[in-house]
């Protein structure tokens, strides 16, 4: 326990008190057929919360909007919603199924953009919302297929301010029933070419209106979304997750330098963001080595915005994510000695973890005392385990 001493200090997130640095990244699963989590969902947040994760971030759920989900190409259906009577109540069970063991929960509103394949869904007749009605570059390193190229390559109209708006109140809407359910904080999905980060990624906003064209113009849509989540979540925290690299684009960037990416993460904070998610494939790889070559991205993200950050990428294991889906394992890794003596030198201050809470939902507990974990495998993924 000693060894790892950092990771198990609390954290006080605004009103909210964390008791360690270990938070359950979300993981789409596709255990909720209609929207509506299904009876094992409950237990399987309930497992990792009563084995001491600190804060746990659900799989993305899906915003009270039309085209909000669907399959973005990944086979990703069956993802849940956050509104609709039968959707409401299996989440406020399952945020009292962890309550009830003294854990935390937050959900991870999410709209997919232009990353949601037409067609698909709970309303299949939705049109997808892209900001300059595109789906990003077609020819950058991406985990899709020729075939799935093609059928998103053809263009659609672009998002109109009726479309905007509606979105914005969508995120509002969802944030509202969070905050009614009972859960301790709000996540935003915000990264990997979904809907807000592509009005911030050039690669998908080509607009010259007031939404388009300077950086500033660029982050109004995030900015609008933050300032309408803070409006009806009093005063829980409001995590943002963003990320650099896009599912369209692996070598994709929203900032090209520090600079860029303080008057991101700045903008947002000022906004109302209490805590920066900085989703990368490797926690520790260096954001911008030009300038530090040793900080991770969630270093320059608590170091360039002033609040705290969340390191995720292959903690606990030895391979990134799509290594280990092509793979289909990966094995056990010591990184998290790493983690802990970052998190004690302040670079950033909680550690994410996805697949390996999957494998072992006692991962905490065992990390704790020096217990060997489980390792992953892609079968864990088509489980409740």
């Amino acid at each position: 326990m000693s060894k790892l001493s950092s990771i198990f200090q609390p954290f006080s997130l605004g009103e909210l008190d964390i008791p360690n640095r270990i938070v359950m990244a979300p993981m789409t699963r596709g255990f909720s057929p209609n929207g509506v989590p299904s009876d094992g969902v409950a237990d399987y947040y309930r497992r990792r919360a009563e084995h001491n994760v600190g804060l746990i971030v659900t799989e993305g759920v899906g915003i009270d909007h039309p085209a909000a989900i669907g399959d973005s190409g990944l086979g990703d259906s069956n993802q849940p919603v956050l509104h609709g009577e039968g959707a409401l109540n299996a989440w406020r069970n399952i945020v009292e199924e962890v309550h009830a063991v003294g854990g935390l929960i937050a959900p991870q509103l999410w709209h997919q953009g232009p990353l949601r394949v037409n067609g698909t869904g709970l309303y299949p007749e939705a049109i997808s919302c892209r900001p300059s009605g595109i789906w990003g570059p077609t020819n950058g390193s991406t985990p899709f297929g020729a075939g799935l190229m093609e059928q998103v390559s053809a263009p659609t109209r672009p998002m109109s301010e009726e479309d905007i708006a509606d979105t914005i109140s969508a995120f509002e809407r969802s944030a509202a029933n969070a905050k009614h359910i009972g859960f301790d904080a709000i996540a935003i999905h915000g990264a990997h070419s979904y809907l807000i980060d592509a009005f911030i990624w050039e690669g998908t906003n080509k607009r010259s209106d007031r939404w388009g064209g300077s950086l500033q113009n660029r982050l109004r849509y995030g900015v609008e979304v933050i300032k309408a989540i803070r409006a009806v979540s009093g005063n829980l925290p409001i995590i943002y997750r963003f990320s650099q690299w896009k599912q369209s684009d692996f070598d994709a960037k929203i900032a090209a330098s520090p600079a860029e990416l303080e008057e991101i993460l700045g903008t947002f904070a000022d906004a109302g963001i209490d805590m920066f998610d900085a989703s990368t494939r490797r926690y520790k790889t260096p954001a911008f080595p030009d300038f530090d070559t040793s900080l991770s991205l969630a270093g320059w993200a608590k170091k360039l915005s002033g609040k705290p950050s969340i390191a995720v990428g292959g903690i606990g294991l030895n391979k990134d994510i799509y290594t280990s889906f092509a793979t289909g394992d990966s094995a056990t890794s010591d990184n998290i000695n790493d983690v802990n003596e970052r998190i004690s030198k302040g670079e950033f201050d909680f550690a994410c973890l996805g697949r390996a809470l999957i494998a072992d939902p006692e991962w905490v507990t065992k990390v704790g005392r020096n217990v060997p974990c489980q390792s992953f495998s892609m079968e864990q993924l088509g489980s409740l385990y």
